[in-house]
């Protein structure tokens, strides 16, 4: 079996992968670091969860010069050695938790960048002197305009997760990126899917790139340990059907996917009502409550995460045993995504897909576009059978592990129509004459009300006489 140590891995960083439990390469892995440790530019695409952050993070930290090292005083001082681009906060959160990993006997210094956070930290950091940033495009513009990040000596530039900054419009800023490294510099580009404006991107901006691929076909970019699952559901009965998948044999975490931000809070508040430990995680969020809730997901301190697509792209949590699509995934690449957040590292997992009837077609263009066979997705509801067979779920369960909190009574209105007198007597009233009203509050409610006036005719303000008839 092959191992870190006979890909010509640095002693230091199969120490540390050893102590946290990684001993022996995934394919990705096994492929680019031989070409990645040589300073070749590359093209690595493969299955989302297949192990491609160290694909290139082993490359870059080997490459890179620790101050600890005689050779540094040759190096900029506490200018950055290499630059990892990645397209959401979460992401580049994960990238540099790994290389920190990896890289612990090394003593390099590895500064995350991304919005949502005050400037003064990264300002700080950047001063004091960083050997690897790794960030999302925005911020790292910010901080390069600013003139406190100096790309000029980069020897790596990464694009982690390639095809989903071009998603989200970051590819504008991707080039202003690469145009503030140096020519010389290698380039790493690792992508699930490869689309025409990243091939145009690869053949601009590197030179001679390897082209790997850990699978032979996008048609098999799912992951095979991952169990998917297709209902038909409708829109009202999914938190029950949720609530009973969570208390399947096999459940552990779980992520569920929506359309919108809304969805999401919605979800995440009905989820808790029921008894489950969860939590949203949605762009509307500010960036510490989302670090706070991706925090306590790692922990296992809530069971549940219910996200959008935007805050869980690059999402790399271990435990995760089910995946669950509250909606239909817009596309083919949306539910290669969404999916392979479970199943990742090895390990198994399931994917549940809800298509409401309005997105019949839709699914089924994923399905064909993936040559997956659920062609027809079965209409299902939290009482079907086949729900509680599919999904191991014990007899009897219900969607709820506590009972629903009581509804307050409103107090009911006299039928009478009768109101309540205000304190201060008639409407608009003080109490001054409150002693008045007290005898006439005496008389029955359904007794008439009588004025007792005479009226006179005037004209021309003189009385005038009445005719009797």
């Amino acid at each position: 079996m092959t191992t870190f140590r006979d890909l010509g891995v640095q002693p230091a960083i199969c120490d540390a992968l050893e102590r946290a439990g990684i001993t022996t390469p995934f394919a990705i892995q096994e492929m680019t670091l031989s070409v990645a440790l040589m300073g070749t530019d590359l093209i690595g695409q493969a299955r989302t969860g297949t192990g491609k952050t160290l694909a290139f993070g082993i490359p870059v930290l080997q490459r890179s010069v620790a101050p600890t090292d005689p050779a540094y005083a040759d190096m900029p001082q506490g200018k950055p050695q290499a630059l990892i681009v990645a397209p959401t906060r979460e992401l580049a959160l994960q990238v540099s938790g790994d290389l920190a990993l990896a890289s612990k006997d090394q003593g390099l210094r590895v500064l995350t960048v991304y919005g949502g956070v005050g400037y003064e930290p990264q300002l700080e950091a950047l001063d004091a002197g960083v050997d690897i940033v790794v960030g999302t495009p925005g911020r790292l513009i910010d901080l390069a305009n600013r003139r406190a990040l100096d790309l000029s000596h980069v020897h790596a530039l990464v694009l982690d997760e390639a095809d989903e900054m071009l998603d989200l419009g970051f590819l504008p800023d991707v080039i202003t990126l690469i145009s503030k490294t140096p020519e010389t510099r290698q380039t790493m580009l690792f992508s699930a899917t490869m689309p025409s404006a990243i091939v145009a991107l690869a053949r601009t901006h590197m030179r001679h790139p390897m082209n790997i691929r850990a699978e032979s076909s996008y048609e098999n970019a799912t992951v095979p340990a991952t169990a998917q699952f297709i209902y038909q559901a409708h829109d009202l009965d999914k938190p029950e059907i949720i609530g009973r998948v969570l208390q399947a044999d096999d459940a552990d975490k779980m992520i569920v996917f929506t359309r919108t931000k809304r969805q999401a809070q919605r979800i995440a508040e009905d989820l808790q009502e029921r008894g489950f430990k969860s939590s949203p995680l949605h762009g509307d969020m500010a960036q510490v409550a989302r670090e706070k809730a991706l925090a306590r997901f790692r922990e296992d301190k809530i069971q549940v995460l219910v996200c959008t697509d935007v805050a869980a792209r690059g999402i790399d949590v271990r435990g995760v045993s089910h995946v669950i699509n509250y909606t239909c995934p817009e596309d083919d690449k949306t539910y290669v995504h969404r999916i392979g957040r479970t199943g990742r590292a090895g390990a198994t997992g399931t994917a549940i897909t809800f298509v409401d009837w309005a997105d019949l077609h839709r699914w089924k263009m994923i399905n064909k576009a993936l040559d997956l066979p659920f062609d027809a997705p079965p209409e299902t509801y939290s009482t079907s059978e086949h729900l509680f067979h599919d999904q191991g779920i014990p007899a009897g369960t219900k969607g709820r592990v506590v009972d629903p909190a009581p509804v307050e009574k409103k107090e009911r209105a006299p039928r009478d129509g009768s109101r309540e007198r205000r304190s201060g007597g008639q409407r608009g009233g003080s109490n001054a004459d409150s002693g008045s009203t007290a005898g006439s509050s005496e008389k029955s409610a359904d007794a008439p009300r009588r004025r007792n006036r005479s009226r006179r005719r005037t004209r021309g303000g003189s009385a005038v006489e009445t005719p009797k008839s």
